[in-house]
């Protein structure tokens, strides 16, 4: 049998048909039905009766069979309930509007004793049965009583069916056995009702009074009149003694007699009612005039909130988080509907799909990057807060690498659902909405009519404004109109025509790709629940592979980063690294479909990629003369170059100004494309493309600061390449793919593990992709020597000489390019570690940085190269490199105004000459440098960077004591973090707080118990224990505040984490301020701790207080803006012995805080012609040296 041919469902013989033909054999004349159909049809128990069990022809084992007795009458009792019990186990969830609305009914029936009803209506699945569990408890628990009731649609059809029955659960004869029930009728009703009267309830009751003769003479309209009439008798003397309360759910089902008889009885009775409605249903005309009533109020159930149906999915599933990809799973099926967030995480449950793993578990570094799942989860923050019980057990869970959720088809229920809503549909709307589900929950006109070729625009309009006021479908931007700018243009140059164009112009190879370049494009998604994955799954196989096919051709060329990046790879130079890869492998399908444009896609491909720095780099609205003359003007001072920036940040006019770039839609094209693109690739089976794409995803997700869904992507690069054989010489992938893409995937990896604070994988996987590109690092000291040794002496003779052929110098710079990134993770790789083997290998990273950008023609790459360089010399102590690096960084910026790249690069150099002021103690400039920078990372949004410049703008800020201003930006840094999921981020947020609660005079941004419960929930994180600088601080300043407080004991836990990781902290402005802490805490116990606590005698904890003094003068030398604070600290120490300690240093009231607030202890010299002072270096060395002679002649 065939069903619709337009909604391409099937039915065919199976054993399901089998069964229903054996089942009207061995029950005939019954309804009756399987134990699956009893349980999916959701409906009460007492509408089915278990039958007894029959052999069946050809059936071994039928399960229990039930008879659906529907609506008998000798069942009419026995409804005294609800659909949904209440959860004891969790609250409800995001429905305190609808809970206050009842709270007000209560009221107002108290206190003025009159009716209220409160109906509350939402579509099916909207939690409206779950919403009267919990008034139901509510109420019961205040002392009132409650008449639950659920009707179904068979009960509109009998007259005064629903009081009926609300008067049966009344006198509470629904549930009793049927001799007792006139008994128990004649008790309820004696001394209200006058006893002749009682036989009126004989056919609405079930009892058997005798017919009395005043009854006997009664019409039929009187009858009900006075049955009426005796239930208000009854039901006012009920209320007079106990407040009263009908619950009935799905009240669009009571008939029209009761809908009448609830009306008369709310205006005469004190007594609440409480409804649910569904939306869609049609209600009577009684049932209207009720609604209408004033005592009635309708109140619509809203969708759940994002946050609140992840909470509920957690709860679901027994976890406190959930991963990214199943968050979004969730959320674009669910649309805020509770029943369906339900029946998804049960499906997922039933088809083993997930993951989960012990969250207390303490987390160590893995070897393998296939066992990273985990670890990728707890690097984020956790969707719903841990259960404070020591006791109980808590897990994350997580997704099977080799599952791909947008392929989980929907469990049964949902997907009878879905198809209703399509079938409610015309042919052409489920043509175009069947057609969209195929290209993603969001897909933009233009690849729509790709796939409706035969449908005019005009035709693909109207449909789509029908579907959109039907709330079907609905535009991404809130105004409902275009954006303003181009999101996806194939073009790394721009768009707008010049003036002046000239006939040669029409065959250019640019003219010709403005003309292919898409037109504005308007964006859409779905609004309805499971609608998207109905109508994918409607298709039948060979037509969803043919369509996906077509997105993926269409999607192809818009698979770049945005107009205002200037287009080309994410991953730079990607496609020409790669083309001869791609030219033999087995890919016909997608990468040669449409051989007649394949000279036009070539053409498109040269735009996309940036052939050259001086070809691409597109100056906004100056003459070329002008240009030129200002590129000629190199920066080669300090003064210079933030004169420039100066003159660029004032500037009004927008067609000069420097931040008038165009906005970075790299975003969306994450989104509308890349991902997308990914999924038609792995739906037509085109693994080496999607691979492809996977690594412009995660490359993408990285540049956006997502480092779980860069860890996403290459997981799914991963499941692709298949798993890793334990011999390099046995290893085969089972997607094609050349040297050049593996060194990437690696890099990738070490990146993303990197973040994770996966420090020993991360190494492992940067040399592995360093190896790929022709380019070694030693694991030895003596490998080291070596190499060093050869970079000074050789590797500047053997600098190629660039190839005239441009495709091999793109490939030269693709690879350029991810050796730079490979030497860049393992310099900052071997910089977290302050041992001296550590940094011998990252001063190689860094030598071996410095060569290879040498070769880079990029002036924004170079910039940003030498900033780092200049950072890292900071690190590690060296002054002479640290200031030379960062002059360079400078002279090479005469480029960087007129390109994203390069305003990102000029930010970057903004934050590492706030960073210098800072650390040289020129705190005003710093604060003036923090601000520009942040504007300009404001307007690029990266917020990696843009956090890392508020962190120095606090620290300047707090060390000139405008504690106003620190939490200024501690809420701007707040509102940063807040937004995502970054532990580390939050980290340096909550050190900084902890720092306004010991010295801010009062200001507080966070109180101390927040920050301390971030600490103690990922105090074993991985990423954090990677960090040792940050940890250091926060240790010293949460053992200070406990010692503030007397608890030494929480003080001596602090401290001793502090002490193991002072040893592991470098000369950077953080690792500085951390040490700073720990010293003080080292006073704090010589003047402070009781004896019986000590762990050494006094001698030795202030001769260890002073080789700590004498460590800190040795290894922050690039920090003198704290070098007077602790020279303060230290002669109080080689001054008094503990007894006069005790008496002059009383933390936070005495001789801390003189020294902090009242001492000048910094020497501002905020000229603007001496912000370096190179001199002031040679002054501190002399003074560091007489203090380490007087540190030793103590000890002595």
């Amino acid at each position: 049998m065939v069903g619709a041919v337009s909604r391409h469902e099937y039915t065919v013989i199976g054993p399901k048909v089998s069964l229903v033909a054996r089942m009207i054999t061995a029950y005939p004349g019954l309804v009756s039905c399987d134990e699956v159909t009893y349980l999916r049809s959701m409906l009460p128990a007492y509408n089915f009766k278990k039958l007894p069990e029959k052999m069946m022809k050809n059936i071994s084992n039928p399960g229990k069979m039930y008879e659906y007795v529907g609506h008998r009458r000798c069942i009419m009792f026995g409804k005294r309930h609800l659909a949904t019990e209440r959860n004891k186990n969790h609250s409800l969830l995001d429905r305190e509007k609808e809970l206050e609305a009842f709270r007000m009914a209560q009221q107002e029936c108290l206190h003025q004793k009159k009716g209220q009803a409160v109906l509350y209506e939402g579509g099916k699945g909207s939690g409206k049965s779950q919403l009267l569990a919990e008034i139901n408890f509510l109420a019961q628990k205040e002392g009132h009583r409650v008449l639950p009731l659920k009707l179904k649609k068979a009960d509109s059809k009998q007259c005064f069916y629903a009081v009926q029955t609300l008067m049966a659960i009344f006198f509470e004869i629904d549930t009793c056995p049927a001799h007792y029930r006139q008994e128990r009728l004649h008790r309820q009703l004696s001394g209200i009702v006058e006893e002749p009267l009682h036989c009126l309830f004989n056919d609405l009751l079930f009892v058997k009074f005798p017919l009395s003769f005043k009854v006997s003479r009664m019409d039929d309209l009187a009858r009900q009149q006075k049955i009426k009439a005796c239930f208000f008798e009854v039901l006012e003397k009920a209320v007079r003694e106990t407040p009263l309360i009908f619950l009935i759910d799905e009240a669009q089902y009571i008939d029209a007699a009761s809908w009448e008889f609830l009306g008369t009885l709310l205006s005469g009775v004190p007594i609440i009612m409480v409804m649910t409605l569904t939306t869609t249903s049609t209600l009577c005309g009684q049932a209207q005039h009720f609604l209408q009533s004033p005592p009635a109020v309708l109140v619509p159930i809203s969708k759940l909130a994002a946050t609140s149906l992840l909470r509920m999915a957690c709860w679901e599933l027994g976890v406190v988080s959930i991963p990214q990809e199943l968050q979004t799973y969730l959320l674009r099926r669910c649309f805020g509907n509770p029943l369906y967030c339900e029946v998804l995480c049960q499906d997922l449950l039933s088809k083993n799909v997930l993951c989960f793993h012990d969250l207390q578990k303490e987390e160590v570094e893995n070897s393998k990057w296939e066992t990273l799942s985990a670890n990728a989860m707890k690097s984020t923050m956790y969707s719903i807060s841990p259960a404070s019980s020591e006791d109980q057990e808590l897990y994350v869970c997580t997704v099977k690498d080799d599952v791909n959720l947008d392929t989980v088809l929907l469990p049964p229920l949902l997907k009878e659902i879905a198809v209703n809503q399509i079938d409610q549909l015309s042919p052409e709307e489920q043509s175009l909405v069947k057609c969209a589900a195929v290209i993603g929950h969001f897909f933009h006109i233009d690849l729509l009519q790709h796939l409706l070729p035969g449908w005019s625009k005009n035709k693909l309009l109207e449909v789509l404004k029908d579907l959109v006021d039907m709330h079907v479908l609905r535009w991404c931007n809130k105004g409902q109109e275009l954006p303003a700018e181009p999101i996806l243009v194939p073009s790394s140059v721009e768009t707008e025509h010049t003036k002046e164009t000239t006939k040669s112009d029409a065959d250019s190879p640019l003219k010709l790709q403005e003309e292919l370049s898409l037109p504005q494009m308007e964006v859409l998604e779905f609004g309805v629940p499971l609608l998207r994955e109905g109508a994918w799954e409607l298709w039948p196989k060979a037509q969803q592979t043919a369509l996906h096919l077509e997105c993926a051709c269409f999607l192809r060329d818009l698979a770049c980063r945005c107009g205002s990046c200037h287009g080309g790879d994410f991953v730079p130079f990607h496609r020409f690294a790669i083309c001869s890869t791609k030219s033999s492998s087995r890919t016909s399908r997608f990468c040669s479909y449409k051989d007649t444009g394949s000279i036009l896609t070539q053409m498109i491909t040269d735009r996309l990629q940036l052939p050259s720095p001086q070809d691409t780099f597109q100056f906004q609205t100056e003459s070329s003369r002008s240009q030129e003359a200002f590129t000629r003007e190199y920066c080669r001072t300090e003064e210079e170059f933030l004169d420039k920036v100066n003159r660029k940040l004032a500037q009004t006019n927008p067609k000069k100004g420097m931040l008038t770039t165009k906005p970075c839609h790299c975003r969306e094209v994450l989104k509308l494309v890349l991902s997308p693109l990914t999924q038609h690739c792995l739906v037509i089976g085109e693994t080496t493309c999607a691979f492809y794409y996977l690594l412009e995803s995660a490359t993408a997700s990285l540049d956006l600061s997502d480092n779980y869904m860069a860890f996403f992507y290459l997981r799914k690069a991963s499941s692709l390449l298949g798993q890793p054989s334990t011999f390099s010489f046995f290893k085969k992938h089972k997607v094609k793919i050349c040297q050049f893409e593996e060194a990437t995937f690696c890099r990738l990896q070490s990146e993303v593990c990197f973040n994770m604070g996966q420090i020993t994988l991360a190494k492992k996987l940067a040399r592995r992709a360093l190896r790929l590109l022709k380019r070694s690092f030693p694991w030895t000291w003596l490998g080291v020597i070596f190499q060093t040794f050869l970079e000074k002496c050789w590797y500047s003779c053997s600098l190629s000489q660039p190839r005239n052929n441009p495709s091999e110098k793109k490939k030269k710079l693709a690879v350029l390019q991810q050796q730079m990134h490979c030497l860049s993770l393992l310099r900052q790789l071997y910089s977290l570690e302050a041992t001296a083997s550590s940094r011998r290998f990252a001063c190689l990273a860094t030598l071996m940085q410095k060569n290879s950008v040498k070769e880079f023609p990029g002036e924004a790459q170079v910039v940003s190269t030498y900033v780092a360089l200049s950072q890292f010399s900071q690190n590690v102590g060296d002054k002479e490199k640290w200031l030379y690096h960062e002059q360079l960084a400078i002279q090479k910026s005469s480029l960087c105004w007129f390109s994203r790249e390069g305003l990102l690069a000029t930010a970057q150099l903004m934050q590492a000459l706030a960073y210098t002021k800072l650390c040289l103690g020129h705190l005003d400039f710093s604060i003036k440098l923090g601000f520009q920078a942040h504007e300009i990372c404001r307007h690029l949004k990266k917020p990696a960077l843009e956090n890392l410049v508020l962190s120095v703008l606090f620290r300047s800020a707090f060390l000139k004591k405008k504690f106003d201003l620190c939490v200024h930006v501690l809420e701007s840094q707040w509102v940063l973090i807040s937004q995502s999921h970054d532990v580390l981020g939050r980290a340096f947020f909550y050190s900084a707080c902890l720092d306004l609660l010991l010295y801010g005079k009062g200001w507080l941004c966070r109180p101390f118990g927040e920050c301390l419960h971030f600490i103690q929930r990922y105090e074993h994180s991985c990423i954090l224990n990677s960090q040792s600088s940050v940890m250091l601080g926060v240790h010293s300043s949460l053992a200070m505040w406990f010692a503030q407080d007397l608890q030494w004991n929480q003080f001596q836990y602090h401290f001793s984490k502090a002490r193991q990781l002072v040893k592991r902290t470098n000369a950077s402005l953080f690792g500085s301020h951390g040490f700073v802490r720990f010293l003080e805490c080292q006073v704090l116990i010589l003047q402070k701790m009781p004896e019986e606590i000590f762990l050494q005698t006094l001698a030795e904890t202030r001769h260890q207080t002073l080789t700590y003094f004498k460590e800190f003068f040795s290894r922050c030398v690039t920090c003198p803006v704290y070098h007077q604070w602790v020279s303060e600290l230290k002669a109080f120490v080689m001054r008094n012995g503990k007894m006069s300690l005790t008496s002059i240093i009383r933390p936070f009231d005495t001789c801390l805080t003189r020294i902090w607030i009242e001492g000048e202890f910094l020497e501002e010299n905020n000229s603007f012609e001496q912000n370096l002072e190179i001199q002031r270096f040679v002054r501190e060395a002399d003074v560091n040296k007489k203090d380490k002679e007087e540190i030793q002649e103590c000890i002595c």
